[in-house]
């Protein structure tokens, strides 16, 4: 891999592209003969796969959003990795085409006769049906599609020369998208994995989902700098000090997701409504006591121990070894999520857990790096690359 220096283009992309397209085309091969062995097996498996990357995606798009309103300088030079992660949500959409069609797998609110025989399910026709699903499910993606290639085609317009106007189009874009974004990730988060127990609710759902969505994507940049930094690109443009901000990020989400989950249970706990309870019944008085005590335990007390000092964070090989943990956790989290509604009284591993994930993700990061190695690696024209270039923590 090789990187001018002058147009800080890459002059020699390296075989991380060619090689996740390889990997990603044979796991989604053999994933696809799990749904002539498995079929309810596959479309749960495949879920979890594809709520994993796409949250990766909206993980980018809340940066790129964040960086350009609040009017970031440190993480301008990691912009244009948030935008290009951000940038395979359209590719993402297509991914999303086998969970509609699974829907009568995966969703028992699809089968009408289900519904005209539960009261709850009845209540709730008007917004879970197919076709009311599948109008939401590309409603999201337009919105999310036209919110990051909007912002990763001004970046690159930018590099050609930056203008008032330019950063003014960057709020225009990201102050209402803020807003959209919230509100489609919530409800899509709803949608395709709350609705796999419809009888069970939660308000604070969509913050959890969102919070392990900036956690993966914290960590994916992570990997993907120490991945340039390992092949000599970036080494004096990112430097520790933004790993070093990077960590303290990584660790101020965990604890902020340890508290959203906390929070959920706790006030469905106090309260005792058994329709809201059962949910976590079904995850603890069961075998799925162990994965949800490897969530408190993993997922929150040995990254929080970790990463709370500050030489961790600037310790790479700590940080990498944290950002690939906290992705595993990431599945984790998802898996327990899903699969109690499938395998109610204990976990089972399928080969199409690891088939599906890692089939989705190596298409995923191909596109990407497609998107990132095809354009200069940094943004070029924005007026705070220098300052950004030269961030030092205090």
């Amino acid at each position: 891999m090789k990187l001018d220096q002058n147009t800080f283009r890459l002059t020699d992309k390296g075989k991380l592209g060619s090689v996740s397209l390889v990997i990603g085309l044979i796991g989604l091969a053999a994933t696809s003969l799990g749904y002539f062995t498995d079929t309810k097996q596959f479309y749960h498996s495949y879920l979890v796969a594809f709520a994993f990357w796409v949250s990766i995606g909206l993980g980018g798009l809340f940066f790129t959003m964040l960086h350009h309103l609040v009017n970031a300088e440190w993480s301008t030079v990691l912009r244009r990795w948030s935008e290009s992660v951000a940038a395979t949500l359209p590719l993402m959409a297509v991914f999303a085409i086998p969970v509609l069609l699974g829907m009568g797998e995966l969703y028992h609110w699809s089968h009408v006769e289900v519904v005209a025989n539960d009261a709850i399910l009845t209540q709730k026709a008007p917004y879970l049906n197919p076709t009311f699903f599948v109008i939401r499910s590309i409603g999201y993606f337009v919105i999310w599609s036209i919110l990051a290639l909007s912002l990763y085609r001004t970046s690159l317009k930018q590099d050609s020369g930056h203008s008032a106007s330019l950063t003014q189009r960057f709020r225009r874009i990201s102050a209402p998208g803020m807003i959209l974004f919230a509100l489609t990730l919530s409800f899509a988060s709803f949608d395709w994995l709350m609705s796999l127990d419809a009888h069970w609710y939660s308000t604070i759902f969509g913050v959890y989902f969102f919070t392990g969505s900036l956690l993966a994507v914290l960590s994916f940049m992570v990997l993907i700098g120490i991945h340039l930094r390992r092949r000599s690109v970036l080494n004096e443009v990112v430097t520790i000090e933004h790993y070093h901000d990077l960590g303290k990020l990584l660790f101020g989400f965990i604890i902020f997701w340890a508290y959203m989950g906390f929070s959920q249970y706790m006030l469905i706990w106090y309260a005792n409504i058994p329709e809201e309870t059962i949910w976590f019944h079904h995850r603890w008085y069961s075998g799925w006591r162990w994965v949800s005590l490897l969530m408190i335990f993993g997922h929150f007390v040995l990254p929080f121990v970790v990463l709370i000092t500050r030489a961790s964070k600037r310790n790479l090989i700590v940080l990498g070894s944290m950002a690939v943990w906290v992705l595993l956790m990431r599945w984790v989290d998802l898996h327990w999520l899903v699969f109690p509604t499938l395998h109610e009284h204990s976990p089972h591993l399928s080969w199409m857990d690891l088939t599906s994930i890692v089939g989705v993700g190596g298409i995923f990061v191909w596109y990407f790096w497609r998107k990132y190695s095809s354009h200069p690696v940094i943004p070029m024209g924005d007026p705070s690359l220098k300052n950004s270039m030269k961030f030092e923590n205090t």
